[in-house]
């Protein structure tokens, strides 16, 4: 994985040194492990896709980070169905953390919006709580006058005017241009609440934007080319939205070197980020055809070829499930952050192992990859005297 000066990716939730130095949060959030030397670019200008059913949630889109590509990326808003009745939706953001920006991921908790840096992200989320909707009972409410819902379909609603006059679209807290906004203790006690990770769905919409490159900010210049979706993974179609207008890039990798975070504050060029999670690891590449020239031995290569391949992929899913039903009982048990980051290090202690199987695996089929068998060479010709 190639290192980059500006980028440090922690293994842990959040170092000490961070959250006690220059905090931007409450230590009861968790940050995932993320810090960039520069700021996220603006946030686009994008209309809101229609609600498709009832019982979906607006979550709004945000700049992710990219490693591998030491870039951030657009990662579309989109509706997604609420996990459980009452659940509502707290936004990723990026805060100064002294020394570097620290992404902070959105979580589901109930009854109540946790604190996302006091960013404006829009149609109900104004930089506190969620003024797009509510609960009653297990029927979700919407708020016509910040959404994009069709009354035909969805009858749940009602209108409730929102005076919102910031028009900034500034995406991160603190540093120099950020915004200046710290936790309530009510979005404090959100976040130690009982919290449910981003959903299926919502792994599936970052996993196929940090795919794409055209999602990249050094390529879309801040103006993504999808910038909402009206259903999680569907990139395109009737409910793609493109951006109206882009968010003004801070850095990156091709002309900022440490961007906000200073000469003298930029992370250590030593670090990279280590996966945690199955997730987290690069796709799995598809096999090669094999072209030795025997078509049999070629055959009989491509099948165990494919064979490995859909058995890692199980083996994947199968881990990243396991992992994600212990994240939701630390969610239902309250765990404290000690307990999280015990279970975030064997998770990634399971995932590196798995990783390294996969790769032997792959080594011992390589192994068995069929050798071309080419004519021998002419023999020399002798010289005419």
């Amino acid at each position: 994985m190639r290192t980059l000066p500006y980028v440090r990716c922690l293994v842990f939730a959040l170092l000490t040194m961070l959250m006690f130095a220059h905090p931007v949060t409450s230590s009861a959030q968790v940050a995932v492990g993320i810090t960039v030397g520069f700021a996220p670019p603006d946030l686009p200008v994008y209309e809101q896709p229609i609600c498709p059913e009832e019982g979906y949630i607006w979550t709004p889109g945000y700049w992710a980070w990219d490693d591998d590509d030491g870039d951030y990326y657009w990662v579309p808003g989109t509706w997604v169905l609420a996990p459980e009745p009452g659940f509502l939706w707290t936004p990723a953001y990026w805060g100064w953390g002294g020394s570097a920006f620290v992404f902070y991921p959105g979580y589901w908790s109930f009854g109540v919006v946790g604190f996302y840096g006091g960013v404006n992200y829009g149609y109900g989320y104004f930089g506190r709580g969620y003024e797009g909707g509510r609960w009653d009972g297990d029927r979700f409410f919407y708020n016509r006058s910040v959404n994009n819902v069709n009354v035909t379909i969805i009858h749940n609603v009602y209108e409730q005017p929102v005076d919102h006059r910031d028009e900034r679209r500034v995406s991160y807290n603190g540093g120099e241009g950020g915004i200046n906004e710290r936790p309530t203790p009510q979005e404090e006690a959100a976040a130690r609440g009982r919290r449910l990770p981003p959903a299926a769905g919502q792994r599936e919409q970052e996993q196929q934007a940090r795919s794409n490159p055209q999602f990249r900010a050094n390529v879309n210049h801040g103006k993504p080319p999808v910038a909402a979706t009206s259903r999680p993974g569907a990139f395109t179609g009737g409910g793609v939205v493109p951006a109206r207008e882009g968010g003004t890039i801070h850095g990156g990798p091709r002309n900022a070197g440490p961007g906000n975070a200073g000469r003298n504050n930029a992370p250590p060029e030593n670090n990279t980020r280590r996966a945690v999670h199955p997730n987290d690891l690069p796709p799995i590449e598809r096999p090669a055809a094999s072209n030795a020239g025997n078509s049999k031995q070629d055959q009989k290569y491509q099948k165990q070829q494919e064979k490995l391949y859909a058995q890692q992929q199980k083996d994947r899913q199968k881990l990243q499930q396991q992992q994600e039903k212990e994240h939701q009982q630390l969610a239902k048990q309250n765990a404290n952050d000690a307990r999280r980051q015990q279970v975030e290090q064997r998770h990634q202690q399971q995932t590196e192992q798995l990783q390294q199987r996969h790769s032997q695996q792959q080594q011992r089929m390589q192994q068995r990859q069929p050798q071309s068998h080419s004519a021998p060479p002419p023999p020399p010709q002798k010289e005419k005297h």
